[in-house]
């Protein structure tokens, strides 16, 4: 039988099927996500943010205990290198949360768009600035595409696209840093909830206290969309982990691309923000942009397969 990489082929062509629909679901629910983010478009960011760290936490806890990866975390939770790391990384994506609940309750779906097709673009400028990886000529040129467009937006809006440019930094930091936990992902998502969860219940208790929490049996609509905030933070972002695996990183590459376009369609044919002029111009440089970063990304694989 033909092996890949000492794997059956069959077997090879089973795990890219199986990361294939793992990845792919993760992108539809991000993809999909602006939608459920408006229901709770009323509440203050703060409290939706506050909601997805806490009810993350027993989504995450059971799929550890169904995979049988709980022991990883009791390692991790004795390592207080791994534990400050563990709380960096959630700090950053929690910040990233916050930005992203607030620029969808303020019609500003179109930034985030922006911002997460930006991202691996500012992935791979990290990378080369602060891992010393070098960049192609095409890269290059992506990179100095997308740096354009940002100007682009700055020169129109008299200020830099602050929203956009928040969510690609804080997701390609979050990404890097991610990297150097010594742990399996969906262990490190469990320790970072679980890291959060204190703080998430204190802000959440002062709210009860004072009386401006939309949490309880006064609002049971609210109090169910809060409650959902957990599976879908947690089950996409386990999904993605899952997929990743199993994929080529040429292929990941190309398919997150996919949650940027259905956020941006939402953004304009749903929510019917206001796109045209400049903003066609800007998001026509970074899908140039996109488009040399992703041959080059084949380009390599393909080198590499030869």
């Amino acid at each position: 039988m033909s092996e890949i990489a000492g794997k059956p082929l069959d077997e090879s062509r089973n795990d890219a099927l199986r990361g294939f629909v793992f990845a792919m679901s993760a992108y539809a629910m991000w993809g999909f996500l602006p939608l459920y983010m408006k229901l709770v478009a009323h509440i203050p960011a703060t409290e939706v943010v506050a909601h997805r760290v806490l009810w993350s936490l027993p989504v995450a806890a059971v799929i550890l205990l169904v995979l049988g990866r709980t022991s990883d975390v009791r390692e991790a939770l004795r390592s207080p290198r791994t534990l400050m790391m563990a709380a960096l990384t959630a700090a950053i994506i929690s910040c990233n949360w916050g930005i992203y609940v607030w620029a969808i309750a303020t019609d500003r779906a179109v930034e985030t768009a922006l911002g997460y097709y930006i991202n691996p673009l500012v992935s791979i400028a990290m990378a080369a600035i602060f891992l010393g990886e070098r960049l192609n000529r095409l890269q290059i040129a992506a990179v100095c595409l997308a740096a354009v467009a940002v100007v682009v937006l700055t020169t129109d809006a008299g200020g830099l696209p602050w929203v956009s440019l928040s969510l690609a930094l804080s997701f390609a930091a979050y990404g890097i840093l991610r990297k150097t936990l010594p742990i399996g992902p969906s262990q490190g998502f469990f320790l970072e909830v679980l890291i959060l969860t204190l703080p998430a219940i204190g802000y959440l208790g002062w709210l009860a206290f004072s009386g401006e929490a939309h949490f309880g049996p006064a609002s049971p609509t609210d109090m169910l969309l809060l409650i959902g905030c957990g599976p879908v933070t947690a089950i996409p972002l386990i999904l993605f982990a899952s997929g990743a695996k199993l994929l080529r990183y040429s292929t990941i590459g190309i398919m997150q691309y996919t949650a940027p376009t259905m956020i941006f369609l939402i953004a304009v044919f749903v929510f019917k923000e206001p796109f045209g002029g400049v903003k066609a111009i800007a998001f026509a440089l970074i899908w140039a942009a996109l488009a040399l970063y992703s041959w080059s990304m084949l380009r390599e694989a393909r080198q590499a397969k030869k």
